[in-house]
């Protein structure tokens, strides 16, 4: 049995905390904020019709975007609160709850590896720190050999960036470039944000 996410221990103390999260960005969306930043690099990445795993998909604003875009999505998040919201908000994509650290989609039907893994979102920063090597491992498990994984999130969260690529490296990654906003900012030492683009070693 893996480690509780620092997300369902959230929950689990207030169970609250997600129906908050999905209103949030249903009222930012209402507003007419930029929601898919992410998303559009990632459609930028693939040529149409992609496989795309989005990982810790939330409520599916990420996934959503790439489906519409035209690319074949799976969704997978632990909250499924979260996944609820995802299915009515954003219909297409396949949305799966369950735990990154145990990701096992051939398992559950879905065979074929992916083009790009994307986690958006912070979702590593909500991860409970004994199972993030054990998480990425899962990811590039899910990759074909020339895919891609693209991961961000940003600084203070308790998970610094050197220790997160490091553990990249034990998950048996290699970096292709490192940015600071999913709009490709330089990164550097003073970044508050990092966006990794990662390869399977």
């Amino acid at each position: 049995m893996v480690e509780q996410s620092l997300w369902m221990q959230h929950v689990e103390a207030d169970p609250q905390h997600s129906v908050r999260y999905i209103e949030r960005f249903r009222s930012m969306e209402r507003d007419g904020a930029d929601l898919v930043g992410e998303a559009r690099l990632i459609d930028a990445m693939v040529p149409r019709g992609a496989r795309i795993l989005d990982a810790g998909c939330g409520p599916g604003r990420v996934g959503g975007y790439l489906a519409r875009a035209g690319h074949s999505v799976v969704g997978v998040d632990v909250d499924p609160v979260l996944i609820e919201a995802a299915e009515q908000d954003h219909p297409g994509p396949r949305w799966l709850v369950g735990d990154l650290a145990q990701l096992d989609l051939p398992a559950r039907g879905i065979p074929e590896p992916f083009d790009v893994v994307v986690s958006a979102g912070n979702v590593m920063t909500f991860l409970a720190p004994s199972t993030r090597v054990m998480v990425l491992s899962r990811l590039k498990a899910h990759l074909n050999p020339n895919g891609r994984a693209v991961i961000g999130f940003g600084a203070g969260r308790d998970y610094d960036f050197s220790d997160f690529l490091d553990d990249t490296v034990n998950a048996g990654f290699e970096t292709d470039l490192l940015v600071s906003t999913w709009d490709l900012r330089p990164f550097n030492e003073d970044s508050e944000f990092l966006v990794a683009i990662l390869r399977p070693a």
